[in-house]
């Protein structure tokens, strides 16, 4: 991001691997996409960051936030410790699948130690593909398998699940760069499986990305998930609930260059001017 840039302060990531294919999302979402991605700074210590997390968490329940979640999704720091392609560590923190999930499981833990399981989640999108994260199919299922397992060991709220989103997925040497696969059919069940006693009946199943809301039922009343995540929905349609009770149109097609900018300097057009439904 452009801001974070002339902070001056250099980007942290587990290895100096620069991402590629940010001119085409840069563009979709409004921004400078001439910018490109920084050349990441190797974090020396991997702890020093988890206290960051930590501090935090702190400071969110000193402000009277109900919980927190980690996102470990779409190519951001804990994303990029799991991927074998952004994270060349040949210590504790890389490696083998157990080693490159220790990040997040360790950071979810600093987080559970201030707010206690019941109240922390965790994002997690194993497609990968947005700012240049994404594994072989057989790696992906192998490291998210054993990610989640470890997850449910810590009893954490919910683990919310993204879809597959090909806008979300830039296109490098020809291809997608995502690995796009079943999400809910292949990490569901280690979550939520009616015919797998094993399955956490703690932890909740979320799942985020291309559903309506007719779907997200579907989903809820077949047991698959216990509850659906709506974000670009919510931008476009201020008074969702509403229409969605009163079964009124659903505005699908939001502004994507007013999320992340202001283009005409004015922060509220495109993310919180949308009109309620008539």
């Amino acid at each position: 991001m452009p801001e974070q840039k002339l902070a001056g302060k250099p980007v942290p990531a587990p290895s100096a691997v620069q991402a590629r294919g940010g001119e085409g999302l840069f563009e979709r979402f409004g921004l400078d996409k001439s910018a490109g991605y920084s050349m990441p700074e190797p974090i020396d210590d991997p702890m020093t960051i988890i206290a960051d997390y930590k501090n935090a968490a702190s400071m969110a329940k000193e402000a009277g936030f109900d919980g927190v979640e980690l996102h470990s999704a779409n190519g951001y720091l804990v994303h990029q410790f799991l991927d074998f392609n952004t994270n060349k560590r040949t210590d504790k923190w890389g490696g083998s699948v157990e080693n490159r999930c220790r990040f997040g499981l360790e950071t979810l833990k600093a987080l559970i130690s201030v707010w206690g399981p019941d109240r922390v989640g965790i994002k997690i999108n194993p497609c990968g593909g947005y700012d240049d994260v994404g594994m072989p199919l057989e790696e992906t299922k192998e490291t998210f398998t054993y990610y989640i397992e470890e997850i449910l060991k810590l009893k954490v709220a919910y683990i919310q699940l993204v879809n597959y989103l090909p806008q979300m997925d830039p296109e490098l040497d020809g291809k997608k760069r995502g690995t796009p696969h079943d999400v809910l059919g292949t990490y569901g069940p280690l979550v939520k499986d009616p015919a797998n006693p094993s399955a956490s009946s703690t932890t909740k199943l979320l799942l985020n990305g291309a559903l309506n809301p007719d779907q997200a039922n579907e989903l809820i009343s077949s047991q698959l998930i216990d509850a659906a995540v709506f974000g670009t929905l919510w931008i476009g349609n201020p008074d969702m609930q509403a229409r969605v009770e009163q079964g009124k149109e659903l505005n699908t097609q939001p502004d994507h260059k007013t999320f992340y900018g202001s283009p005409g300097g004015d922060p509220r057009v495109g993310y919180s001017d949308y009109p309620d439904a008539a």
